[in-house]
């Protein structure tokens, strides 16, 4: 569904062996393979666990280089930085990032961003969580950096908020048919944002989230009123 309608990204974070060796068998597949985007992340303490995290990696996914490698939640990101560094330079991945999911960690994305300038960026972003619109997406586009958007959802407490409440009229504005969809376009009319990461396992749910990324966005005013109306 997702390459159907013209999606490319696949962002992974480590599993099992057994769930990533399956995963992997479907990204070796000669009609998804040259298709993909795919991004991957080292998640675990300690300088010699990173590197063997990523060799596992690639072995399981049958690829020696992936589009992007982040190390995710900054998590031990001063240990696995110069060698995410050194396997860009040597063509194991194309670009190299590190990801945040929650505010909190918002001042320590910043200080990172401004010593490393790192090619992507991986960061909490919706209606409801709005505090990366502050600063670090605008350090991102002035800086060139691509962004990744998690938790559109807040991880499902989004659907909660807005469960039994009915769409908006002036959503069809901006060509928004569902709750999902609102979220999805507020991201998404964000200039610094490259792309949102809906964390589906519902193909029909997948169909629904990527047709936000057709027609039109909201304006400036029409996302303070969305922020304003899932507040309520």
């Amino acid at each position: 569904t997702l390459l159907e309608y013209g999606g490319r990204v696949i962002d992974t974070s480590p599993r099992t062996e057994e769930i990533d060796r399956e995963f992997g068998r479907v990204l070796q597949d000669p009609e998804v393979r040259d298709r993909l985007f795919l991004a991957a992340k080292i998640n675990i303490d300690g300088e010699q666990n990173g590197i063997d995290q990523w060799r596992q990696t690639q072995r399981l996914f049958g690829r020696r280089t992936v589009d992007l490698l982040q190390v995710e939640s900054l998590r031990d990101v001063d240990l696995h930085w110069p060698h995410v560094r050194a396997w860009k330079d040597s063509g194991e991945a194309r670009y190299i990032g590190v990801t945040v999911s929650a505010n909190s960690r918002h001042p320590l994305m910043e200080t990172f961003m401004r010593a490393n300038s790192p090619d992507f960026v991986h960061v909490n972003y919706s209606p409801m969580e709005n505090g990366a619109e502050e600063r670090l997406l605008p350090l991102a586009r002035d800086s060139g950096m691509a962004v990744l958007i998690n938790r559109p959802f807040m991880n499902g407490r989004y659907f909660g908020m807005v469960a039994g409440k009915e769409l908006p009229e002036w959503a069809a504005d901006f060509d928004c048919q569902t709750w999902a969809q609102f979220s999805l376009k507020y991201v998404l009319a964000n200039p610094a944002v490259t792309c949102v990461l809906t964390e589906t396992t519902n193909p029909d749910h997948m169909e629904e989230n990527i047709r936000a990324a057709f027609g039109r966005l909201p304006d400036e005013s029409t996302k303070g009123r969305m922020r304003e109306l899932v507040r309520e």
